[in-house]
């Protein structure tokens, strides 16, 4: 099931291998401006290029590229019991889509290096109560991705703005160890079309898809975990949706088939290298 990701294939048969800019960094404002910017609501891209000056440069893609090997973690229950945290955390650069959870029960198959973890505007309203209330739940949680790029798409549609200004000034108040990255809309919308023109019709493309895009055009290899949307593996056994529970998506949102069907072709042409199969065998429980 591995085929290896060789840079000639990728140069030559994959069209996403140089890409838009890939981020945006939001400015540091003076604590009254910043105050203003809450109560009023989120500006717009063009608003933060027209006034450089008021603390530093928007930074696009802000690593030293290209990088290296690049694992995308993906979150389907396909990697319960991989194995596969070792061979993750072996990557030079790991990127993990929507806050998963990295606890101790998990990292044996999905490791515990982070160093880009998306965060879905969803997630925040949802899970954090869109930081309105105690920001302490919010804070804790993201230790867990120590230094890590917490990647968000603050400016591609009107209800992400809020929630993602809010994670960017939780964040800074609190010293926190991630930095907040904005997705440059040109990158999202080129991409969207992209796949769109490739037979993938939904409402939205997945998370997943767009990382796994993203890093395509960052990373000399690329290797993805987790990504199978079926309830059975390669053995016909039932699995869980993700590896830590099992909550479908809302149905006709995403085309998940469509899209691991475009990541399959990928693999097969060498671009990416995508794991199925488990990486290593179940630990041995010790006898009595």
């Amino acid at each position: 099931m591995e085929v290896p990701a060789y840079p000639a294939a990728r140069g030559s048969q994959c069209p996403l291998c140089s890409g838009p800019l890939l981020a945006l960094r939001l400015p540091c404002l003076p604590a009254t401006q910043r105050e203003g910017d809450r109560s009023r609501g989120a500006g717009t891209a063009h608003d933060l290029e027209e006034e450089p000056d008021r603390c530093q440069a928007l930074q696009a893609t802000p690593f030293q590229l290209p990088l290296k090997k690049c694992a995308v973690v993906g979150n389907g229950g396909i990697l319960k019991m991989s194995g596969c945290g070792r061979q993750i955390d072996e990557a030079d650069f790991v990127m993990r889509c929507n806050l998963p959870p990295l606890s101790s029960e998990y990292i044996r198959d999905v490791g515990s290096k982070t160093q880009l973890v998306t965060a879905n505007p969803s997630i925040i309203r949802q899970r954090f109560q869109n930081l309105l209330w105690s920001r302490k739940t919010f804070v804790d949680n993201m230790k867990i991705y120590n230094h890590s790029f917490i990647y968000m798409p603050a400016f591609s549609m009107k209800t992400g703005t809020e929630p993602s200004l809010r994670v960017y000034y939780t964040l800074k108040d609190v010293g926190a160890n991630q930095t907040v990255l904005f997705a440059n809309p040109n990158f999202l919308r080129n991409i969207g079309k992209f796949w769109k023109s490739r037979g993938i019709h939904a409402k939205r493309l997945s998370t997943g898809l767009f990382l796994v895009s993203a890093a395509l055009g960052l990373c000399e290899e690329v290797a993805i975990y987790g990504f199978w949307p079926f309830s059975v593996n390669m053995q016909e056994e039932p699995i869980s949706h993700h590896y830590y529970d099992n909550v479908l998506p809302y149905s006709g949102f995403h085309a998940m088939p469509e899209e691991f069907l475009q990541l399959w072709y990928l693999h097969k042409i060498g671009a990416l290298r995508m794991q199925l199969d488990p990486c290593e065998g179940p630990s041995l429980q010790p006898t009595s």
